[in-house]
């Protein structure tokens, strides 16, 4: 069944559950998050890439306007719901300076296997002690979700649009396993080679090898 959301097309991919801040400077986004604001209502994000605006996006709650400033702008801060299609889209709502549209929502299908998390949970540790980034791993929990760290994969704009078109946990892992399993390799040889560098920059007493007489 399909209806009607407010929408807000931005060149991100938000999963749902993530936590977004945003600073709203437009009239017509800032007369959307006001709407939302004043009726307890959602609005949707869905992906601006290069071809224009994408068929999937993410529902957005908001939950608070943390600062309003004279000119009317506004920063707030959000949170991801649920993913949805879009059905029809509208460049300008009659009425309102927003686009909007009519969505379907996308059942999300929770079919993880425990091995492709533990897999993953394994590659990551490796890839953010290569990068010195291993703090990522303080608050991720044994029992991650892909889009827990999804933005922490290096992934293009174009592969999180597709990570979030998967609708099956099972293929969102695999596609993350797969990836990392290519550049990790990738990852650690650069590290090594930066390291390489770094030796090659420093004074080296080195004794020349010693010639015989003949």
């Amino acid at each position: 069944m399909s209806r009607f959301l407010p929408l807000f097309p931005l060149n991100i991919v938000v999963f749902p559950g993530e936590k977004l801040n945003l600073h709203i400077f437009e009239p017509r986004y800032r007369q959307l998050i006001l709407e939302c604001q004043a009726n307890d209502t959602t609005f949707g994000i869905p992906v601006y890439l290069d071809k224009g605006v994408g068929d999937y996006g993410t529902e957005i709650k908001l939950l608070s306007v943390e600062k309003k400033y004279p000119g009317g702008e506004m920063d707030i801060k959000t949170k991801g719901l649920g993913i949805f299609k879009i059905k029809e889209f509208q460049r300008q709502v009659p009425g309102r300076l927003y686009s909007g549209g009519e969505i379907e929502d996308v059942p999300l299908i929770n079919d993880e296997q425990p091995l492709q998390r533990s897999q993953i949970l394994e590659l990551l540790r490796q890839m953010y002690v290569a990068l010195g980034i291993q703090s990522l791993m303080l608050n991720l929990p044994e029992n991650f979700r892909s889009f827990d760290v999804a933005h922490h994969l290096g992934f293009s704009t174009e592969q999180e649009y597709a990570l979030l078109q998967c609708f099956r946990e099972s293929d969102r892992l695999e596609i993350i396993l797969d990836h990392l399993t290519k550049i990790i390799p990738i990852v650690l040889e650069t590290e090594r080679l930066k390291e390489r560098v770094k030796l090659n920059g420093h004074f080296k007493h080195l004794a020349p090898p010693t010639f015989r007489l003949l």
